[in-house]
């Protein structure tokens, strides 16, 4: 079988106002490990709180994992006081009979171009029947350690052994790594090398490194803020999908320009009609009567001078001539750009899908109730940031973390959480009296608040 690949916890070092923090999946927190069913954690916490760096350092990760290039906006990310950041992320591999407990770890580190890969490494231990054996280190690559190529020696001598052209291509490909600023574990030219077939103990780091790839490319899915943003101003709409097609597939977002009709060449037009299929089988349930359909005005040459397809979308319901789809409001078009990834991550047990401000513009008590039919029925992994109380009336206690006002300990389980307790009523009575091991929230005065709001009004009428 395919191998899948679940997430169980996420560490995160000196990223945004986080200094130290630590994300935990439900079913690693019960230390129940599994795949049959679904893992929903949402991330709760007042304004600035570090919320969105889970989401942002997902992102990052994941292009890191991809192979990709380092954006440089990175380097604004690391703690203004700190010339380093650390991701350290857990996963759990289940590969036929065997479960890999793996780690990666990884240290961005300012530099003079603006940002480096100071440090990578991967550990695992694998489980097989009622064997586990020791976890450990398996690839550890130090930028500043020019007389290795990675350690320990005995994986690399295994890597070698399987055929002696190893070791050029080997430095070779540190040197393109180095030069074009991306992973040298995933980077393509020394991944393709650590991805072939070995006859020798390093065959189970090949399959551990082949599944964390195939995880990054195929069955992460990451909507950060920046895809709301461009739909709050009514700008695109951003559809993240996934098609089964071969090995790999397709999976990325469809940008539709929601201001005016957009020229498509045959090709996207045929993908553009699969993603809204999928959508319209499960859109008219979440808000009744309504699809979404595909206005053609005609055929057109595209930029590159091939025939197009001039398309707009549309918004379709009973009894109603269609209008443009921008016509509709902020949260409907919320719900269809991320409609197909949660239909993806519904279906399939390998897809981790991680969004920031799941609520936005979205009804309360729909919510509430995507949330609990996922939980409940769902398969894959969904991480989401809100505001929104009403998951904390719908999902079990190890599904919540919540942010604090301790940089140093960012996230915690709320304690002392009975089955009965409602955690909405908990969170808020932490909240004015305390009683959680950390600060839940940095108090607020609404006089002093009424007090600056007069204050800045006088400025302004008294120029």
């Amino acid at each position: 079988m395919d191998s899948i690949v679940r997430l169980s916890t996420l560490k995160i070092s000196n990223i945004k106002n986080v200094r130290n923090g630590q994300i935990i999946m439900p079913n690693t927190y019960r230390k129940q490990p599994g795949y049959k069913k679904a893992e929903v954690l949402g991330v709760y916490g007042q304004n600035g709180s570090g919320k969105t760096a889970v989401i942002d350092t997902l992102y990052y990760l994941q292009s890191i994992m991809m192979g990709n290039v380092l954006e440089e906006e990175i380097a604004d990310y690391i703690d203004v006081n700190s010339n380093q950041a650390e991701i350290i992320a857990d996963f759990h591999i289940f590969s036929g009979t065997a479960n890999y407990e793996t780690s990666y770890k990884i240290v961005i580190q300012r530099s003079e171009k603006g940002v480096e890969i100071a440090r990578e490494t991967l550990s695992c231990a694998v489980n097989k029947g009622d064997s586990r054996s020791n976890k450990t280190v398996f690839m550890d690559y130090q930028r500043l350690d020019r007389e290795n190529l990675f350690t320990p020696k005995k994986r690399l001598e295994e890597v070698l052994e399987a055929n002696i052209e190893n070791k050029t291509d080997l430095i070779v490909a540190r040197k393109i790594a180095e030069k074009s600023n991306c992973s040298y574990i995933f980077g393509e030219s020394s991944r393709e090398i650590f991805c072939r077939d070995y006859n020798n103990k390093f065959a189970y780091y090949s399959e551990v490194i082949k599944a964390l790839f195939k995880f990054a490319v195929k069955d992460l899915f990451v909507i950060c803020n920046t895809h709301s943003g461009v739909i709050s101003a009514n700008f695109l709409l951003l559809m993240a999908f996934k098609m089964e097609q071969g090995e790999v597939g397709m999976k990325g977002d469809f940008a539709v320009p929601l201001t005016e009709p957009v020229v498509l060449s045959e090709e996207r037009r045929n993908l553009l009609d699969a993603i809204i299929e999928q959508i319209n089988m499960v859109l008219f349930t979440i808000i009744p009567g309504m699809r979404i359909g595909i206005h053609d005005y005609g055929m057109q040459l595209t930029d590159s001078g091939e025939s197009g397809y001039r398309v707009e979308l549309v918004s379709i319901r009973e009894n109603m001539p269609p209008v443009p789809i921008r016509m509709e409001s902020e949260g409907i078009i919320k719900i269809i750009s991320i409609l197909n990834a949660l239909i993806q991550a519904f279906g399939s047990p390998s897809i981790c899908l991680a969004i920031d401000e799941l609520d936005a513009g979205i009804f309360e008590y729909m919510l509430g109730e995507l949330l609990d039919i996922f939980n409940t029925s769902a398969k894959g992994q969904l991480i989401f940031t809100s505001h929104n109380l009403r998951a904390l009336e719908m999902l079990d206690k190890e599904s919540i973390m919540f942010s604090t006002a301790n940089p140093d300990r960012r996230y915690i389980h709320m304690k002392n959480v009975k089955q009965s307790n409602n955690l909405r009523d908990t969170y808020l009575r932490g909240i004015t009296l305390g009683g959680q091991d950390e600060i839940i929230y940095e108090e607020t005065d609404s006089l002093k608040i009424a007090r600056a709001f007069r204050k800045a009004g006088r400025m302004i009428r008294h120029g």
